[in-house]
């Protein structure tokens, strides 16, 4: 009996072990099929993103994706205790997420409402949505493309345009954090030197770090948004800070062709790499990226958007110059910066150093005008490109308007009491813009305007509507 018990209690150890072995096994082998048959899912599903679906999706899911994740942020982090419009409805807060990720300049809540961690998230986003940072995304994804050409066709030519291509996009991300870097470091150095301008910070319990990071990125993408409720009408007396700003809004929009083609060119006379040459000589390089022109073309765009500010400023100066409301308590040289710096704004970054509903309506117009121009438009008397650069199907043309995309800009007018028709006791002076005052449904089709306007490129097919001969 005892021996009996005593096979009985070695038998089941032995078969429990075995057991567990044989269902470890099976076990692992589902997941091995399970892992095989996900990984496989997660390839075609990439597969399917990246060379058969849609750009216009693809865009829209970037921009919605972006735009969930900043709202989820905004959600999760505490507001500013100390401000007087209290918390932000969760629709407000998705309404700033979809505004600062497609750069349009558009608020529902005072900006003095968010806390520094909140500001953060706004930096992000409108640093990943701006159109230089997704050009860099865009030309990584068609490299990708032609890498898998190159590997079923065997094409030499794939290959090289793949390799130039990707070069292309290094040299655009360090241009990014370069003009970024340098804007950042200059207006630290402004803070730092000028006490006026500090303590306007410190009266409104901004960090100068802070301050000097999200105007850089809000600058460069054309953002317009600032961490101050007042956006720059607090510093329209800071000439030195204005003329640091005016490059930044310009080298992240309207002359990003040319700074980038002059960027490449000093790089080549630097470095003497074949690499940037190719990417000035090859046509190909610029049929996959259109913010690469011509030399010519540079030169020519450049002259307009000197146009555009000199007719501005002039007209500006013309009307508003002995204006007290616009100019109070500033000398010549410090109108002449600020009115060049809201020039420059009008095309199309949104910052403001003036009051705009106090403008006169001319300059309202012709603002309005500035606005709808698309910022790559310039004049060309006649096609000169060299034949490499010209389509079989290209014909000349006595003047051309170019442009590739309609810009996307709103300048907030804030929302004043002073201004009813009739006084109402429980009216509010506030500094966001007149969308603030819209209903639940109304911010929602601002929303869906908002990012329908940030991918019109796609509607108009790149610009080529645009063209007039």
């Amino acid at each position: 009996m005892h021996c009996f018990l005593t096979k009985r209690l070695n038998y089941r150890p032995s078969s429990a072990m075995e057991l567990l072995s044989c269902l470890s096994k099976k076990a692992n082998k589902k997941l091995s099929s399970l892992k095989a048959c996900s990984w496989r899912s997660l390839c075609f599903l990439f597969d399917f993103f990246l060379f058969r679906c849609d750009p216009f999706f693809i865009q829209i899911c970037y921009f919605l994706l972006t735009s969930s994740f900043g709202f989820l942020a905004l959600r999760i982090l505490t507001p500013n205790s100390n401000a007087e419009q209290g918390h932000p409805r969760n629709l407000d807060l998705f309404f700033m997420s979809v505004s600062a990720a497609t750069v349009s300049s558009m608020s529902t809540v005072e900006m003095e409402s968010f806390s520094p961690a909140q500001h953060w998230v706004l930096v992000v986003l409108m640093f990943i949505g701006g159109e230089v940072f997704t050009s860099v995304l865009g030309l990584h994804f068609t490299n990708l493309k032609l890498k898998r050409e190159s590997e079923s066709s065997s094409s030499s030519n794939s290959t090289s345009i793949g390799k130039s291509l990707k070069f292309l996009g290094h040299v655009v991300f360090f241009y990014i954090l370069f003009v970024n870097l340098s804007g950042v470091f200059l207006t630290l150095l402004y803070f730092s030197l000028v006490a006026d301008a500090r303590a306007v910070l410190r009266m409104k319990k901004i960090k100068v770090i802070l301050f000097s990071i999200f105007v850089t990125v809000s600058s460069f993408t054309n953002c317009g948004f600032t961490p101050n409720n007042e956006n720059m009408v607090a510093f329209k007396s800071n000439s030195a800070l204005l003329l640091i700003l005016i490059p930044q809004i310009l080298a992240g929009n309207t002359l990003f062709p040319l700074c980038l083609r002059l960027a490449i060119w000093v790089m080549k006379k630097t470095t003497k790499r074949e690499e940037f040459r190719d990417i000035i000589r090859r046509p190909e390089v610029a049929e996959y990226y259109k913010h690469l022109f011509p030399r010519s073309h540079c030169a020519y765009l450049a002259l307009t958007v000197a146009g555009f500010v000199l007719v501005q400023l002039v007209l500006l100066c013309q009307q508003e110059w002995s204006s007290p409301e616009i100019f109070h308590g500033m000398n010549a040289f410090r109108k002449l910066v600020a009115t060049l710096f809201q020039s420059v704004n009008s095309r199309h970054a949104g910052e403001s150093v003036f009051d705009i509903s106090k403008l006169s309506p001319a300059i309202l117009v012709l603002f309005v005008v500035m606005m709808y121009l698309p910022p790559y438009t310039y004049f060309i008397p006649e096609e000169r490109d060299p034949p490499a650069w010209n389509s079989s199907n290209n014909r000349r043309r006595k003047l051309l308007l170019r442009s590739l995309h309609l810009s996307l800009l709103w300048f907030s007018m804030g929302y004043s009491c002073d201004r009813l028709i009739r006084s109402d006791g429980r009216c509010e002076d506030v500094s966001y813009g007149f969308a603030g005052r819209w209903s639940g449904k109304g911010k929602m089709i601002l929303m869906v305007a908002m990012l329908l306007g940030r991918l019109k490129k796609f509607q108009i097919e790149g610009g080529k509507a645009w063209n007039f001969g």
